[in-house]
């Protein structure tokens, strides 16, 4: 029997304002793609991008394009022949994962031949701000062990000194956004030396990180918005000490795997991200997020709630899904 293709547009409202270099949004908005055999359905949600030149309605317009190829069997394998990297591949990928799994009766670890997951420790973020403003967000989470602080101004300095001082027994990584430029990469990598932060974001934009070959890194730097899918790697080797490896960039959870594998290959650590989604987006990046050096999929606690069956979050750590949301 085909299966039979769905496709519809969520809004989640988040707590508050979640802000970055690039602008601030106060809900956010995912796609979710549903397959079903006539008996069991697999879904997977995605969150348009438009750094990526993605909208929601050019991803709804991709899903419907690529439903007649997916409806007749081309399988996950056949995904990249229909699909680019990106947000519509992402969400019927693991769409198919969680229906194949469901149909060969096996958790998705094992049908991806994954160990069992364990749970994880996840950053929380911290939106970009005022100093003073940040500082406050960072002490009324400075239980929590990781923080990830949003930065991309002319305050950097004072803001990731405020935070640590608020925090001061966090562990703090920082995420530009591209939001630096040459001329403040230096000062601002010391700053965050200076805070003991772990690692840097994507402090250039994609297209002018070659600086980061010439610029001494007294912190690691990790690449986001410059790595995709597995043919981004290979350039990034001088510039990068790590990439962020995310499904709705890579195009799913199968590439993410095998970007991830590749990344270890050429000596890259490893960073696990999101956007702002909710549980059902977070759930397959958890398997891929095993073994990470660093793991940031706080996607759903940034959200006034999540759907339901969601992910289990005992204040930082993350607990795997079921299989009734996802798996």
């Amino acid at each position: 029997m085909p299966l039979r293709v769905s496709v519809a547009t969520e809004s989640w409202p988040i707590a508050g304002t979640f802000t970055i270099s690039r602008g601030a949004k106060t809900e956010a908005r995912v796609v979710v793609a549903s397959l079903t055999d006539g008996t069991r359905t697999g879904r997977g949600e995605c969150v348009p991008y438009p750094r990526y030149g993605e909208s929601v309605e050019s991803v709804l317009a991709a899903i419907e394009r690529a439903a007649p190829a997916v409806a007749a069997g081309c399988g996950r394998a056949g995904l990249a022949d229909v699909l680019p990297a990106g947000a519509a591949r992402n969400a019927l990928d693991c769409a198919l994962i969680d229906l194949d799994a469901k149909q060969q009766g096996v958790p998705a670890h094992a049908l991806l031949g994954l160990p069992a997951p364990k749970p994880l420790v996840t950053a929380y973020t911290i939106s970009l701000a005022a100093p003073d403003v940040m500082a406050r967000a960072a002490a009324a989470s400075a239980q929590r062990p990781l923080l990830k602080v949003k930065l991309g101004g002319p305050e950097d300095r004072d803001r990731i000194a405020a935070v640590r001082r608020a925090a001061p027994a966090a562990t703090l990584i920082v995420d530009a956004n591209e939001g630096w430029t040459v001329a403040d990469l230096a000062d601002n990598l010391a700053a965050c030396a200076e805070a003991d932060v772990r690692l840097v974001e994507q402090p250039l934009p994609a297209g002018d990180d070659a600086a980061l070959a010439r610029v001494p890194h007294p912190v690691p730097v990790c690449a986001d918005e410059s790595v995709h899918d597995r043919a981004t790697l290979a350039a990034l080797r001088d510039r990068y000490d790590a990439v962020n490896i995310k499904l709705d960039k890579t195009g799913g959870l199968d590439e993410a795997l095998a970007v991830a594998a590749e990344a270890r290959r050429l000596g890259f650590d490893i960073m696990v991200g999101c956007m702002v989604s909710t549980s059902l987006a977070i759930a397959p990046a958890v398997l891929l997020a095993q073994g990470a050096r660093f793991v940031d999929l706080d996607g759903p606690l940034l959200l006034v709630g999540d759907r339901p069956h969601g992910l289990t979050y005992d204040g930082s750590i993350l607990h795997p899904a079921t299989s009734v949301l996802w798996g």
